[in-house]
């Protein structure tokens, strides 16, 4: 048993599979760039939100995006597929908003207490 498993890990990979491999992980290099991109515009809305006093959680822009996304999407991934992969990056986009939103309250924090006593109430 355990050499019909190394027999078969020792065949050589189909060139059309090591192709389309390649091209996988430049896809991958590309949604690895976007989703930053995309993450860092979260960080900026998440201390925008807090220095407006808006809520980190906007379900109604929640739905217009998956909406939005499901509407657009040509296939092959089905609906149900493309909800799921936006729902989860909605949801790393909103812990960074709260991120980011923390750290501006921290820094605040650290900038006060570097202040004298009687001016770190401003």
């Amino acid at each position: 048993m355990a050499d019909e498993r190394d027999v078969r890990t020792q065949r050589a990979t189909p060139p059309e599979v090591d192709g389309l491999r390649r091209r996988i992980d430049l896809i991958d290099d590309q949604l690895m760039k976007l989703l930053n991109s995309r993450s860092a515009c979260a960080v900026e809305i998440g201390r925008v939100k807090r220095q407006v006093g808006m809520a980190v959680y906007q379900p109604e822009r929640e739905t217009w995006i998956l909406e939005r996304v499901e509407a657009n999407n040509p296939g092959p991934l089905d609906p149900g597929a493309v909800r799921r992969v936006f729902e989860r990056i909605i949801d790393e986009g909103r812990r960074l908003e709260r991120l980011a939103q923390r750290d501006d309250d921290k820094e605040a924090g650290e900038a006060r207490a570097s202040l004298p006593p009687e001016r770190q109430g401003e």
